[in-house]
């Protein structure tokens, strides 16, 4: 079982095509990509955390209906397009505003916003968020799980690691 990072999908909202110049021509097109994006690294037995917007401009049947399309045990932390449909689906393992995970020896703490300070930060925690559509400096220890940071798909811890270890050895090379 791995356990993978997303946030940001905004499945049926038109608005990322146009503000955040996602690549797809219709949201349809979009919504169909990120499925199979998510499809093709999660499998049914990996667990998922979705750090918020899943879904907006929705009928609530649908919200069921990209879960149950989704592979992997789905969590949630709320993020600010989130609405009592999306929160109410019944796809959830859980659904919460802030968690906080061991993983591979690495402490996480998760939440949709990025915090300029978190707990235990000073003792190497990480922090996971979304909300930024991949548009923050990157902080030490501070990683933006959204789709439009990582090619339209969830990642895994190690993937989040060690590409910022070879994205800071290029710089000093």
């Amino acid at each position: 079982m791995a356990v993978f990072f997303t946030s940001d999908t905004h499945f049926g909202d038109p608005r990322v095509l146009r503000i955040d110049k996602r690549p797809f021509k219709t949201i349809p097109e979009h919504d169909e990509a990120l499925i199979a994006n998510w499809n093709e690294v999660v499998s049914p037995d990996d667990e998922a955390w979705h750090l918020g917007d899943f879904a907006l401009h929705v009928r609530p049947e649908r919200i069921d209906e990209l879960l149950g399309l989704l592979n992997g045990r789905k969590h949630l932390i709320t993020g600010n397009n989130d609405g009592a449909a999306t929160l109410a689906a019944k796809g959830w393992e859980s659904v919460q505003t802030y968690a906080e995970l061991m993983l591979d020896g690495h402490a996480l703490v998760m939440c949709h916003y990025a915090f300029r300070t978190w707990k235990n930060m000073g003792r190497g925690w990480i922090d996971l968020h979304g909300h930024s559509h991949g548009k923050l400096k990157p902080q030490t220890r501070q990683y933006d799980v959204g789709v439009d940071a990582w090619n339209y798909r969830p990642i895994t811890l190690e993937t989040i690691l060690s590409t910022r270890r070879r994205r800071a050895a290029a710089k000093t090379a």
